[in-house]
């Protein structure tokens, strides 16, 4: 999760987190991510059909009507998207070939100190 506070870091199963986000219990929760405290029972029940879905399916079509209806309210404009991971560095680590397919390349959990690339960069800076 990013720790802009109008940002909302997303997984490919979204869950109880959307109440959190959006739900009518949280509007008033000092600290929730329901920054601008939405209280529409219309999304609350769309949230329990996504958190109680049965199948994938049954959740991908909850998710999506509760996308449409956040974005029919305009509780939320999706402003961009980026599909990289921005890292500065220098190139004194290596990691395996095939790295997981999400989670900004899991840096720096799969990676490691490479003494041989260390040194044409002149060592730890």
């Amino acid at each position: 999760m990013s720790s802009d506070r109008g940002s909302w870091g997303e997984s490919l199963s979204p869950g109880n987190e959307q109440r959190g986000y959006w739900g009518s219990q949280a509007a008033d929760q000092p600290g929730s991510r329901n920054l601008i405290g939405i209280k529409n029972p219309a999304v609350d029940k769309l949230i329990d059909r996504v958190v109680f879905a049965k199948s994938r399916v049954e959740l991908v079509a909850a998710t999506k009507a509760l996308d449409r209806v956040l974005l029919w309210n305009n509780y939320i404009v999706p402003q961009w998207t980026y599909d990289k991971a921005r890292a500065a560095r220098w190139d004194r680590f290596s990691h395996p070939d095939k790295l997981p397919e999400y989670g900004a390349s899991a840096f720096p959990i799969v990676w490691w100190w490479d003494a041989a690339k260390a040194a044409k960069t002149g060592g730890r800076r």
